[in-house]
């Protein structure tokens, strides 16, 4: 069931929050991903701008984060705004035993726009509940991850020079990542996508991202074995073991058994990308990284920055 505080975009990003990729049409898609552009030769011609001068944004970050973390906040200053730094939450009253509702509805009363993570499922609907200003989902515990998803789609729109008539594979640790789960949301409206799935039985896709494509009638597959789909794979969208969600015998079980080596690449298509959302641990070696086909660090990364850069400048109504 979609969660009342979920409102489905439709050309219109003013003042919405940002909570699933459930909310995105593909017309929505086209626009943000147009808004992307603009801003991506906004910073590499003049390095940014002040259309959000004025504007603040708190950074409400009650679990670890670098890229999500920077990247927003980069975003902010890219765009003349302010921003209110909070991570980890244990200098904040948060600390104290105050509540999610309360926290919410105190920043919310300096600043415009609110980016949280937190590590319950859910808890960003609760913030949105408790507040008018528009909040944005950095991630709710292993359920979405709504603007990873976003950054990703865009990347290999920009690297594959399409949107559609791609087979991508998740490969890895699938039942603990969140953009596994916020992915097929967006990628479901293409009908010439296919999606494989590869991972160890006991990790493998969650079961209501599984019913998710089978009500949507999505062609996937769920295997073990990378050799299965790796010479059709375009998009090859690998994950980190989460430690964190895992008890520690099956941890040690699953960790390193899938492991990206140039072994493995050179089985790839020429024209492929391999993707990472990034920590990496052991699951890319090294020497994977000067291949052109890896962009995790190229320029997947990067892209975190522009596609937020076109969200709050979008949901703030600054862009139309």
């Amino acid at each position: 069931m979609t969660n009342p505080s979920i409102k489905k975009i439709n050309g219109d990003f003013k003042d919405k929050d940002i909570l699933s990729t459930l909310q995105f049409s593909k017309k929505d898609i086209d626009i943000l991903f147009d808004t992307t552009d603009k801003m991506k030769k906004l910073v590499l011609t003049k390095g940014g701008s002040d259309i959000l001068r004025g504007k603040i944004m708190t950074a409400l970050f009650y679990e670890p984060s670098s890229r999500t973390f920077g990247s927003f906040v980069a975003a902010m200053q890219r765009l003349g705004g302010g921003f209110i730094p909070l991570q980890g939450m244990t200098n904040s009253s948060a600390a104290k035993g105050e509540t999610l509702s309360d926290t919410i509805k105190t920043f919310a009363s300096f600043s415009d726009i609110i980016v949280m993570r937190h590590p319950e499922v859910g808890s960003v609907h609760e913030a949105a509940e408790a507040t008018d200003l528009p909040v944005l989902n950095g991630g709710d515990g292993i359920n979405e991850h709504p603007t990873q998803a976003l950054l990703d789609f865009y990347t290999i729109k920009e690297e594959l020079g399409k949107i559609d008539n791609f087979t991508i594979t998740f490969f890895g640790e699938l039942a603990h990542y969140r953009s596994i789960n916020s992915m097929p949301k967006l990628l479901y409206q293409y009908p010439k996508i296919k999606m494989n799935f590869v991972s160890p039985k006991q990790v493998g896709l969650s079961k209501e991202t599984k019913k998710f494509l089978q009500e949507k009638n999505i062609r996937f597959t769920e295997t073990e074995k990378i050799d299965d789909v790796l010479s059709e794979t375009d998009v090859l969208y690998v994950t980190r073991v989460k430690k964190e969600f895992l008890p520690e015998v099956l941890y040690k079980k699953v960790k390193g058994q899938y492991v990206v080596d140039n072994n493995m690449v050179k089985k790839m298509k020429k024209k492929s990308i391999v993707m990472h959302n990034l920590p990496r641990i052991d699951e890319i070696a090294i020497e994977v990284d000067k291949d052109p086909r890896a962009v995790y660090l190229r320029s997947e990364m990067k892209n975190g920055m522009y596609i937020r850069m076109a969200l709050i400048a979008l949901v703030l109504g600054k862009i139309k």
